[in-house]
This record gives structure tokens, sequence and C-alpha cells, in this order.
């Protein structure tokens, strides 16, 4: 237990940090490090190691890369933001369709994915239409958090939520898309209302962005889409669904696969194995009892404070991880609250989602400064807006459950 709790808070502490700067160790590396240590150790056997994987939610997480890189090679989202230049006359209303745009797409679709994609194009019709860019970047990045807390596969750890709990994609959908919905709305009005002074006046109507999209590609991917969206409805075997699409969308005589393993983050899937195994090894060595049997509980809103607090101090995923122990078995509407308060903490602060990283250093790289202060005087009056919504809807619905 000692030693598996080493490992643990070592890991936990270089995810809080982002890097250890001195031996340049990201997450991804620290992951591997501690499940590196864990075999060694004699905490796990390699076979217990290879155990603790959760491979249902490695392939559906790898097979949904490869179906978002699909849509974006075939210039889906270059569609959209065309869509959005041609139809949006003010600045209000691109605002409104940059929070529609990323909340919808990030809840079918990884966000951290579709921010990377999305992002760029912003800038490119902020720059086109000579336009302050801070309040769209914000807006990307906030909605696409709010709007993956809609489904399953709105991000990695609703992923993995899918695959280790008896929750079904048409239940969860059922409850947390509403409230996302709801979510997106009030990320309109709190970005429109601390921006007011940015936002008045209207859109050029600026010439389309270059290169089209294919539409035989683009095509195909958006059916392929549609068919894992209703298999996952009707089956209990995302992972198989969504692999098979996704094999699907790579037999094409149109498209080199490596345009589409270049869309696929190695990285996160790599971390996600190395913390199966962390974890398995905190669980095998019954660290995991004990600490629940120190601060066990059983009240909701306390698992979910906690979840918010934790996904903050040591990223989502493995917040995700550590708290689902401790949930009741059986109770679903816990599984749920996991998955929408882990991904709505993600909007308190520029760290608390690799989403908000992404939008912000894909804008430092085209000159776009946002500072932690931009960032928190509208991240946090909206996670405490939509926290105190989600507690109270998930007391009223908790009944029906």
């Amino acid at each position: 237990m000692i030693v598996s709790g080493i490992i643990l808070v070592a890991t936990l502490i270089v995810f809080g940090i982002g890097k250890i700067p001195i031996f340049r160790v990201d997450r991804a590396g620290a992951a591997i490090i501690g499940g590196a240590l864990i075999m060694a150790t004699g905490v796990l056997t390699f076979n217990q190691a290879v155990q603790s994987v959760d491979f249902r939610t490695i392939i559906l997480l790898f097979s949904m890369m490869i179906v978002t890189t699909s849509l974006k090679s075939a210039g889906f989202f270059r569609f959209i933001g065309n869509y959005l230049i041609k139809n949006l006359k003010t600045r209000k209303g691109f605002l409104f369709g940059v929070v529609i745009t990323s909340g919808l797409l990030s809840a079918f679709f990884i966000n951290d994915i579709v921010c990377l994609i999305l992002t760029p194009i912003v800038i490119i019709i902020c720059k086109k239409e000579k336009i302050p860019p801070l309040p769209y970047l914000m807006a990307v990045a906030t909605a696409s958090n709010i709007g993956s807390a809609g489904t399953l596969l709105g991000n990695p750890q609703n992923i993995l939520i899918g695959s280790i709990s008896n929750v079904s994609f048409f239940s969860y959908i059922v409850i947390a898309f509403p409230l996302a919905v709801v979510g997106l709305l009030i990320n309109y009005l709190v970005i429109s209302w601390f921006y007011r002074d940015l936002l008045e006046g209207d859109l050029t109507g600026g010439e389309p962005l270059r290169k089209g999209y294919h539409r035989y590609l683009l095509g195909k991917s958006l059916v392929v889409t549609l068919g894992i969206l209703a298999g996952f409805i009707v089956s209990k075997e995302p992972a198989i669904i969504a692999s098979l699409g996704a094999a699907y969308l790579l037999v094409t005589r149109r498209l080199k696969p490596d345009k589409i393993y270049a869309g696929i983050d190695f990285n996160l899937l790599v971390m996600f194995i190395g913390l199966f195994v962390v974890m398995g090894g905190v669980e095998q060595s019954g660290l995991m009892n004990r600490i629940m049997e120190i601060f066990s509980f059983k009240s909701f809103r306390v698992f979910s404070i906690l979840t918010i607090a934790l996904s903050n101090i040591f990223s989502n995923v493995p917040a995700v991880m550590l708290l689902k122990s401790f949930i009741p078995s059986d109770v679903s509407f816990w599984w749920i609250g996991l998955g929408v308060f882990s991904t709505l903490a993600g909007n308190l602060t520029v760290t608390g989602s690799v989403a908000n990283l992404i939008v912000i250093e894909t804008a430092k790289h085209e000159g776009i400064q946002i500072k932690f202060l931009d960032y928190f005087k509208v991240g946090f009056p909206l996670t405490l807006l939509l926290t105190l919504i989600a507690l109270s809807y998930f007391t009223v619905i908790q009944n029906y459950l």
C-alpha cells in the first residue's frame, strides 16, 4: 500500500502541475513512469497490469478520434466555418453561433479535437472581420466543456465512464443533454455580459474560407457518424460499434491513411493506459479500500463538489478514476453526475481542461494572448452558476431514477 500510494501521489502531482520542468516529464510521461513502477516494484505482475487496462475505453477513444479526423479531412469543419460567415450578420450573432457550434460538436465528438480544429477557423474569421477574438475564443473553450458534458462521447472522462459503468448512452443523454443545452445558453449570456463593449456592431460578411470540402468523403463520414450514434443507442457494446465505423472509414482510395493517423492523440491513449495500471495497483494493494474507509460519504452534493475540486487539482481523467470507487453500486445518477460535474469543472480555470489549453496555445501561436485572469473572470462565475443549477437539477430528478 505504501509503494502504490507513493507512486499514485507522485503521478497525481505531475498531473496537477502539468509537467516536471527539470526532466520535461509531461502527463503522458508521468502515467508511463507510474505504470512501469507499479510493475517493477511488484505491486502488479505484468499479466495483472494488462488486465487492469480497460481496453473498451481505449478502443472507443481511438475509434472516435479516427471518425473526427475523417470529418476534418473531408472539410466538415471548414463547411461549418463558411456557414457561420455566410449566415451570421452581427458580432453577437457570431458569438451565439460559436457557442452553439462548439458545444454541439463537442457533445458528439471529443472536445479536445473539436477545439484543435475549430480554434484556427474562429481566429481566421475574426481576422477577416477585424473584430477582437477574445470573446469568441473564450466561447470555443467554455462551450466545448459544457457541450461535451451532454453525452458519453464528448470527452475522454465521459468515454471512460461509459465504458466502466452500466449507464447506457441513451440513459445518459436523456438526463445530461438538456442540462448541457441550458448551460450553453447561460454560457452565451455570461460571455455577452462580460464582453458587451466588444460585441457591438455588425459583420461585413467576408470571403469564405479557402479550401472547400470533399462531398463524397463528407457524406460518407457523416453517414458513418450517424450510424455509430444510432448503434450506441441500441447496443451495449459501443466500442465494437465505433471500431466498425472507424474501420469502414479507413477503406477509401481518396484519403491517405497517414492523414487520419496524424489526427490521433496517441499521448492521450498512452496516458489512459498508464493511469489504468497505476489505479489497478492502488486497488490491488488494498489502498483504495483504506481510502474509502477513511473518506466514506453518502452525500451526492459532497461527491459533486469533491469531483469539481479534484478535477481542477489533478485533471478530470485522474479524478474520475479516483472517484469511481466511491459511487454506490447500481446508482446510475451518481455516474451521470460524475460525468457532468467533472466536465463542468473544466471551466473554472485555464488549467481545468485540456480543451482550454489547446485554445490558449493555438491562439498564442497566432499572437493572441489569453491571460489567466481573462479566463477566470468568466470561468469562475460560469462554473459557479452551472454547478448550482446542476445540483438543483439532480436533486429534482434523482427521485425519478
